[in-house]
């Protein structure tokens, strides 16, 4: 009856086309669930193999081979491998036969992806692999077949019925395969104990590198920011601490050590010149900033200083060395698309660091 839904008329309206898109999601999910009703229990030798060879301080590496659509599910397994501290590299079945199989060294295990396991390509490098006492790893539908007879572990499929409305195109039998992959490559990674700093090491750019990245990498360094010292007045401190380019949101007050000595944000001095408009520019900076800002040291994740953002609302975080100095300024405006979205929109201009000059006059 499913198979009748897929193939039997062809769909002319949205509706059909939605039915038609919702089927083959659900035959590839039921699939998938199949296996893992019924999880192959030589998952923990592949592991096993995979660990021997391919983690940090292993000798070998992981080869990933496979023909066509499987090869292309092959080189994502490579990336995902290689990302989460497996190392692994592709190798095409046709070109190892003319050369590449010397990429493959004594202490290296392949990964062969093969929905028949009768590959051509694949199946003419077998008998070398097995010269070369080279660990054999299959993901493939059957244990007879050529390519499992070969395997030191099959990690078998079972049956599957391809999701196309003509029951050729591999679809079913990929997305079976990609997962089976991905969960050699996440297991495999937590049993070597695999940290966000190691992935970080391998993440470095985009927002997730970035993320992962410790502040020190994305603050405004000092000489880049608004600085002053604790005597200036208000008045002095306008006048000196005008700098070009793209402004932060605070001026950071330093004592007579070079340590930081307190903070006071745009908002703070916004509302200390409304509130005490004749006396304000004369009142010296000690009088009028916050003395125990919210800081972060150096060496810390950006996590935890978007975590800080996120739970303390406030748009600026100044970074310290172990002894108090500021290195720099965590702005928010520079992290826009890394903290939550509740976030970026609750902080705006007007959002002041710390407690307000009144609370604090209260308090």
């Amino acid at each position: 009856m499913e198979r009748d839904l897929l193939s039997s008329t062809t769909p002319k309206t949205p509706l059909a086309q939605w039915h038609l898109g919702r089927e083959v999601v659900l035959r590839e999910a039921k699939a998938l669930y199949n296996l893992a009703e019924s999880w192959p229990q030589e998952f923990s030798q592949a592991i096993e193999l995979l660990l021997r060879c391919g983690g940090p301080q292993a000798p070998g590496c992981v080869l990933v081979t496979g023909m066509g659509k499987a090869g292309l599910v092959g080189q994502k397994l490579v990336a995902t491998l290689a990302s989460t501290g497996t190392r692994s590299h592709f190798l095409h079945p046709g070109e190892a036969f003319h050369g590449d199989l010397g990429r493959i060294g004594s202490k290296d295990v392949v990964l062969a992806l093969s929905h028949s396991g009768e590959t051509e390509e694949l199946v003419r490098i077998l008998p070398t692999l097995k010269r070369w006492q080279t660990p054999l790893i299959a993901i493939t539908a059957k244990e007879s077949s050529t390519l499992g007879q070969a395997a030191n572990v099959v990690i078998p499929l079972g049956k599957l019925e391809e999701a196309c409305p003509l029951g050729l195109a591999p679809s079913t039998s990929t997305t079976v395969m990609l997962a089976v992959g991905d969960a050699l490559a996440l297991v495999a990674s937590r049993c070597l104990a695999f940290t966000p700093e190691d992935f970080a090491e391998f993440h470095p750019g985009g927002s997730l590198g970035r993320k992962l990245s410790h502040v020190e990498e994305q603050m405004r360094p000092i000489h880049a920011c608004r600085t002053a010292e604790e005597r200036f007045t208000v008045r002095e401190m306008l006048v000196q601490v005008s700098r070009p380019g793209r402004r932060s949101g605070a001026v950071i007050i330093l004592n007579d050590t070079g340590k930081l000595a307190g903070i006071l944000t745009d908002s703070d001095l916004a509302r200390l010149l409304e509130s005490r408009p004749d006396e304000a520019l004369d009142l010296t900076l000690q009088e009028v900033m916050t003395s125990q800002p919210i800081i972060i040291t150096t060496g810390q994740p950006l996590r935890h200083a978007l975590q800080i953002f996120a739970e303390r609302k406030i748009s600026e975080l100044p970074v310290l060395d172990e002894e108090g100095r500021p290195l720099g300024v965590l702005d928010v405006t520079d992290l826009v698309g890394l903290i939550p979205q509740e976030q970026q929109q609750a902080d705006s201009p007007s959002t002041p660091l710390t407690i307000s000059l009144e609370h604090r006059k209260s308090a």
